[in-house]
């Protein structure tokens, strides 16, 4: 069996936010698509959808890398119990901008850590409190024009331009409202087994 310090290290993403968070570990990685179907069971929570897609995620890529450490993550923004996806279009994400000012959204932001070989499988989840300021129409036409951020849940980038339109934002993971919380996965890494600081001598 192969040692788990030495395993394979896989993010289960095509998300560019979360490749550029992980490698802020300084572990080496690659990447693979999921390919899962993201559609919402009746009835779930944003917070039990985030959870069981990351872990669909990670599992699905787990079942074609078993040897390896994968990990998988979902986020969905979540205003009053009801879930908030990704735009993809203006227009929607003008509505969604429209719909969250002023209010209170919980962006829902999970990992799971899965490793075939090992049977280890483990799910975490942080929770982002961000409340909008109340915008207005053309602050929320300029945002979009400028950032178009079609591809985020909530449509807005906090780590850019839409930082703008919030008052306030409150978590206990500061790197959890862009896409990966990485205290959380730090401690699923660890309790895999990976060696996270005893290894930085293979990216020094």
């Amino acid at each position: 069996m192969t040692d788990i310090a030495s395993r394979q290290l896989v993010l289960g993403s095509t998300s560019p936010y979360r490749r550029e968070l992980l490698a802020r570990l300084r572990l080496p990685f690659d990447v693979a698509s999921p390919e899962v179907d993201e559609t919402p069971h009746p009835n779930e929570t944003p917070r039990d959808l985030a959870c069981r897609l990351a872990l669909a995620k990670a599992r699905a890529v787990a079942t074609r890398f078993p040897a390896a450490v994968v990990i998988g993550s979902d986020q969905v923004a979540d205003l009053d119990g009801q879930p908030l996806g990704k735009p993809g279009t203006h227009e929607r994400a003008v509505a969604q901008l429209r719909q969250m000012r002023g209010r209170v959204v919980v962006f829902q932001t999970a990992v799971a850590v899965v490793c075939m070989e090992t049977g280890f499988a483990q799910t975490d989840l942080a929770a982002v409190r961000v409340h909008f300021r109340d915008l207005g129409d053309a602050e929320i036409e300029a945002y979009l024009r400028a950032e178009t951020p079609y591809d985020c849940a909530g449509s807005a980038k906090s780590e850019g331009l839409g930082i703008t339109l919030l008052e306030s934002i409150e978590n206990d993971d500061p790197t959890a409202l862009v896409g990966l919380p990485l205290i959380r996965t730090s401690r699923l890494l660890r309790a895999a087994g990976v060696p996270l600081l005893s290894s930085q001598k293979a990216s020094a």
